[in-house]
């Protein structure tokens, strides 16, 4: 096949070019190209496949049902490849829930799916980290609810297998019984607030783990402008640290809480207006390494209550690169290519992989966005419904 009038866009740039695809592998590049079958891109995008490393199933319930259901929802947003959050129910933290899942991951319909390891059991002893890797885990997880002798032991698994660890920096007596980000829209909604130092906190203690231990740490969904200072400073420091943000925490503010919308409860929770504008300008200043979707999508039976009771998250997944261009290029944060460096290059070098480059000789692993489509969304899940986002998937390849 001939994708002609294309505009190819990698992490290198962009430029106009027809592509030749045969058995899935790009084996021509150039203009004027012929023979085969053709399909005119009429000056869409031909993007690779973008990487979501932290994306939880519906209602994080871990079953066939729901890992088809969302690898087949990813590909309409352009994602080609899923790194499952392990603290799902049942959580991933031992060799029988991991085959029990793999064996759900075959002939998938849509993204390709992976999963990642839960460090800790419930009752936040250490799980057999290195049995779980040797099985097929691509990754451990770790929430900073571990006290320091099980996180140090992780750090070590960490380092003995060359792993990047996935860590959510959160401090268990601080959550607990907080709802949303602590502050004036907290206070006027009469709602239990969560500092934002319960992030620092374990922002700053991680990061002297990984020095001491030379580790990669990648922090998961990252709400404090202070903690992304944090890491940046490590970077400098030559600490192989790197901080991932939710698409929904460079959008929204915690005031889109108000009126008790459950949609805008998530995990983290939204920051601050003025935390916004500080994450944003992080974002154009490279400090951020990692962008996600933060799909965890959830029952209405689980949303539509009480905020208090509300399960967290909102979904996103199928929207996916309608809402990246939209929000990020469209506006002038990024282009592109570098949304293609946050989106694919590096959430794929998290787990050893190589992504975001389009060439001859690899695997298409890419997909067609029209950009001059206007949708709006529709889905009462989502922190964007009612809204109008530019672009679509067309094409899968």
């Amino acid at each position: 096949m001939i994708i002609s009038n294309a505009v190819v866009c990698d992490v290198n740039g962009e430029y106009k070019s027809d592509i030749r695809i045969e058995d899935g592998i790009i084996t021509e590049m150039g203009s004027g190209l012929e023979g085969g079958e053709t399909m005119d891109a009429r000056g869409a995008y031909f993007l690779p496949f973008l990487v979501d490393t932290n994306v939880r199933l519906l209602d994080s319930t871990l079953n066939s049902k729901n890992i088809k259901a969302i690898s087949q929802e990813a590909h309409r947003g352009g994602i080609g490849h899923i790194i499952l959050n392990a603290d799902s129910a049942p959580a991933i933290d031992n060799e029988v829930v991991l085959e029990f899942a793999q064996n759900g991951l075959h002939n998938l319909e849509g993204a390709k799916i992976d999963l990642m390891l839960n460090s800790l059991k419930e009752d936040s002893t250490l799980s057999n980290i290195a049995i779980l890797l040797k099985s097929g885990a691509v990754a451990p997880y770790m929430s900073t609810i571990a006290k320091n002798d099980v996180a140090i032991k992780i750090a070590e698994y960490a380092q003995m297998y060359d792993v990047t660890l996935f860590c959510k920096a959160e401090d268990n007596s601080l959550i607990n019984s907080g709802v949303m980000l602590d502050g004036d829209v907290s206070s006027k909604l009469g709602l239990a607030g969560i500092p934002d130092l319960s992030e620092v906190l374990h922002v700053s203690r991680m990061i002297e783990i990984a020095r001491h231990f030379n580790i990669k740490i990648l922090f998961k969904s990252i709400a404090s402008p202070r903690s992304i200072s944090l890491i940046t400073k490590a970077k400098e420091d030559g600490v192989d640290v790197r901080c991932e943000v939710s698409i929904h925490h460079l959008t929204n503010s915690d005031e889109a809480c108000e009126g008790f919308n459950t949609t805008a409860k998530l995990d983290p929770p939204l920051a601050s207006a003025r935390d916004v504008e500080l994450l944003r300008a992080a974002l154009k200043n490279k400090e951020i390494d990692v962008l996600t979707t933060l799909h965890q999508p959830s029952s209405p039976v689980n949303k539509e209550v009480a905020f208090y009771d509300a399960d967290y998250g909102c979904e996103a997944l199928s929207d996916a690169m309608p809402l990246y261009y939209t929000k990020l290029v469209q506006s002038g944060l990024l282009t592109m290519a570098e949304l293609i460096k946050l989106t694919s290059q590096n959430p794929a070098k998290s787990i050893g992989l190589d992504a975001g480059e389009i060439k001859v000789g690899s695997r298409a692993n890419a997909f067609l966005f029209a950009t001059d489509v206007i949708k709006e969304v529709e889905n009462e899940q989502s922190l964007y419904n009612g809204e109008k986002l530019s672009g679509e998937v067309i094409n899968i390849f």
